[in-house]
């Protein structure tokens, strides 16, 4: 009589399909696709408000200046500032004088199309946006949006 024959164990096979691989590519190049423009965004957002700080400080600079000498003529925050930011270039629209001033933030590099503004009202606009973006309307506010909301 033959010896009996014992089951053959099957080995475990570990590892992905192709086809599994493959979905898992789809879903990170999905979320790749939403995450990459959003992430864009938030960081152009962060470089406005570096913008905005920066010409909140000067305007304060500019009317501690006419405090002291009943002035807006030869104010020191409107000289042309290209070392403060990398994104921006400060400095005043035309020339202030005894009544009134005009601050400016002009984009360059990757901000470049932003223009931002303030006066000696505390009127607040962006006069300028890239492709893409929109103005506030009313434009009395510094946009932060890509919708134009302030």
């Amino acid at each position: 009589m033959p010896a009996p024959r014992l089951p053959v164990a099957r080995a475990l096979v570990h590892g992905f399909t192709l086809i599994e691989l493959m979905i898992v590519v789809a879903i990170i190049a999905i979320i790749a696709a939403v995450a990459v423009p959003q992430y864009g965004d938030y960081v152009m957002r962060s470089h406005i408000s570096e913008a905005t700080s920066q010409l909140g400080a000067l305007q304060v600079q500019i009317n501690q200046f006419y405090q002291d000498n009943h002035t807006f003529a030869n104010a020191p925050g409107c000289t042309s500032d290209t070392s403060t930011s990398k994104n921006f270039t400060f400095g005043c629209s035309g020339t202030p004088d005894a009544n009134g001033f005009v601050l400016q933030a002009v984009g360059r590099s990757q901000m470049a199309g932003f223009t931002f503004q303030a006066d000696q009202t505390g009127l607040k606009s962006t006069p300028a946006v890239p492709t893409g973006w929109s103005t506030p309307s009313p434009n009395t506010c510094w946009v932060l949006r890509k919708d134009g909301s302030c």
